[in-house]
């Protein structure tokens, strides 16, 4: 995607922020004892996931989300912080800064190149992408994604690894979501694919769980001379 006004509707595409995108950095830092579980084992998986999550407070990682879709190929990378509750940092650096950032309370969406931000209550980021449910500890994996399963016809990233796949119960434009995971039972990327043919993937690396993460990273100050824009986001 090209630089551009941010209409409502744009702002949304360019922020394509799907149920996966909000769960992936729950998911990310999953590891499972791999002598403890078979390859096949899908529920007992799906169950150290959640009680691994309910555990941990801050999360810090790097990102790579890769796009493809309507003839556009984007790879973005950038810096994800999580603190419990309801707090996170999407921080993009290439190959444009942009940030994603909530407090709890509200959600802004900021592009510096176009001087404008955009202001969303939490609770409507909740309704308009996922529940976020899972996020905040208060759902199951198998919850969120139905007929959570193998996927033996999807080849992994990485040799050894293996690859799970599900259905979002609450994003009906999201047709399946795709989870690969590490022999040591780390969730290594996530991949969405969507009802217009888009895909959407998420990978991870230099995860660092409950680090000090402080309150002001989670603020966000619009800079002088930025346009703010309140509301729901269109879709």
């Amino acid at each position: 995607m090209g630089d551009r006004t941010l209409s409502p509707t744009n702002f949304f595409a360019d922020w394509k922020l799907p149920y996966l995108f909000l769960i992936s950095a729950i998911l990310l830092c999953a590891t499972i004892p791999a002598a403890s579980l078979a390859a096949d084992d899908v529920p007992a998986l799906a169950r150290n996931v959640d009680e691994r999550y309910n555990h941990l407070q801050t999360l810090q990682a790097e990102f790579t989300e890769i796009y493809r879709g309507a003839g556009v190929e984007r790879t973005e990378t950038g810096t994800l912080w999580l603190k419990r509750p309801r707090r996170m940092r999407w921080e993009y650096r290439t190959p444009r800064e942009k940030l994603f950032v909530t407090d709890g309370k509200n959600a802004w969406f900021y592009s510096p190149a176009e001087r404008q931000a955009r202001r969303t209550a939490f609770k409507k980021i909740e309704d308009l992408r996922s529940p976020l449910a899972f996020l905040l500890g208060k759902t199951k994996l198998e919850n969120e994604l139905q007929g959570l399963s193998l996927a033996p016809d999807r080849a992994p990233k990485t040799a050894g690894n293996v690859v799970l796949r599900g259905v979002p119960r609450h994003i009906s434009q999201i047709t399946e979501v795709l989870l690969e995971v590490s022999p040591e039972g780390q969730i290594a990327g996530i991949r969405a694919d969507e009802t217009d043919g888009s895909t959407t993937e998420y990978w991870f690396s230099g995860m660092r769980e409950n680090v000090p993460v402080s309150e002001e990273r989670f603020e966000f100050r619009p800079p002088a001379g930025t346009e703010i824009v309140s509301g729901e986001l269109g879709h």
